[in-house]
């Protein structure tokens, strides 16, 4: 599954989502993690009541299971859950992305929360709705 990471130095969770100029994506399995891609967003990207922007942000992680953020909006936080992917806040700025890469392996080899198995249940179906045509 797809995770990922709003950042503003690409170490720690510590960008906002709608601010957030760069977002890491990894590839994580019960095997592992792999740093997959940095999504950049150019532009005036602060708070100023245009929505808007937050398109192509959540475009480009259609393919994410879940995006972790220092904060987030409600209403960007509702279009992505709309879109499957579930947003979740880092209990602070110093949560480190490879902490919680490791922890999400070490997760995935065990038994995942009800969370984290509904998030995947989720993106499978779609996947699987999406290839079918449905």
């Amino acid at each position: 599954m797809k995770i990922a990471f709003a950042t503003n130095d690409q170490v720690h969770i510590n960008a906002h989502f709608g601010w957030a100029n760069k977002i890491d994506v990894y590839e994580v399995s019960p095997d592992g993690y792999q740093f997959l891609n940095t999504l950049r967003f150019e532009g005036d990207l602060k708070e100023d009541g245009n929505e808007d922007k937050l398109v192509p942000k959540i475009e480009a992680l259609a393919d994410c299971t879940i995006v972790y953020v220092s904060a987030i909006g409600g209403n960007a936080a509702a279009r992505l859950i709309k879109k499957r992917i579930t947003p979740i806040k880092a209990r602070s700025e110093d949560d480190k992305i490879t902490d919680l890469l490791e922890q999400l392996v070490k997760t995935l080899k065990g038994s995942p929360l009800p969370w984290l198995r509904k998030a995947l249940q989720q993106k499978s179906s779609s996947f699987v709705e999406e290839e079918v045509g449905v």
